[in-house]
């Protein structure tokens, strides 16, 4: 199977937006991520893949996986996919890797992929819809969040139908042009347990990763990124 990952260049490359660990833009890094990786078996493959090209472009980082966190309302014991320590400031970074069936091969040396249905997609928008709430709760004044998904399923970005029955993850919903912001609930608060609050505004905005042939053979990847705690202010008298 022809990869045609390489038809989109380098077009897509900017310096504007923030940057991870005070050091590169987190499109350099899919740019090169692509060439490389333009897909993947799993979420931990994702992950691996993802520090070492964030080394190869900034060496200046330092990258840690499965990070225990110490959240101050934590629930139990907490990890981070990946830290990535910079020379003064640090980006956390959760990933989700959510497929449907493909199989096909890939990448500069073919490859060959058997990608599996995850299925639910309603867990997968509460997934990352977490993750960013996650990130919020684990900010700190030097540090920046990323919640990144990648995935080959087009009813994750692609908007309801009008006239669709709701579901319980409407308020969840992460197509193309949503705006994820305030207190989500699941199932119009039915479950508290999936209830969750963003203190952020964060629209969403999908872009191409990568084209295989073949059905289902779209990659695209949504990006989010949480602002760092702000400073506590001093008042004096």
């Amino acid at each position: 199977m022809q990869d045609r990952s390489a038809e989109q260049g380098s077009e897509d490359v900017t310096t504007s937006g923030p940057l991870i660990a005070g050091e590169v833009p987190l499109t350099e890094v899919i740019a090169r991520l692509r060439q490389d990786r333009p897909v993947f078996h799993s979420e931990a493959d994702l992950q691996h893949s993802f520090a070492r090209v964030l080394w190869e472009l900034a060496p200046k980082i330092q990258s840690r996986l499965e990070v225990r966190q110490n959240a101050s309302d934590a629930t139990g014991r907490e990890y981070l996919d990946l830290l990535c320590i910079g020379p003064s400031t640090r980006t956390a970074i959760e990933f989700k890797y959510f497929t449907t069936q493909w199989t096909g091969t890939a990448g500069p040396v073919p490859e060959e992929y058997a990608l599996k249905s995850h299925g639910a997609n309603d867990l997968a928008r509460l997934g990352f819809v977490s993750d960013i709430a996650r990130l919020e709760r684990f900010a700190r004044p030097d540090q920046n969040g990323l919640a990144l998904l990648i995935t080959n399923e087009a009813k994750l970005w692609t908007e309801p139908k009008q006239g669709s029955q709701p579901t319980r993850d409407r308020d969840f919903r992460i197509h193309q042009d949503r705006t994820l912001t305030g207190r989500l609930l699941w199932g119009g608060g039915d479950y508290p347990r999936n209830t969750r609050n963003l203190r952020g505004s964060y629209p969403t905005d999908w872009q191409l990763y990568s084209l295989q042939d073949g059905p289902r053979g779209e990659f695209r990847y949504l990006a989010v990124f949480t602002d760092p705690q702000p400073t506590p202010e001093l008042h004096t008298r």
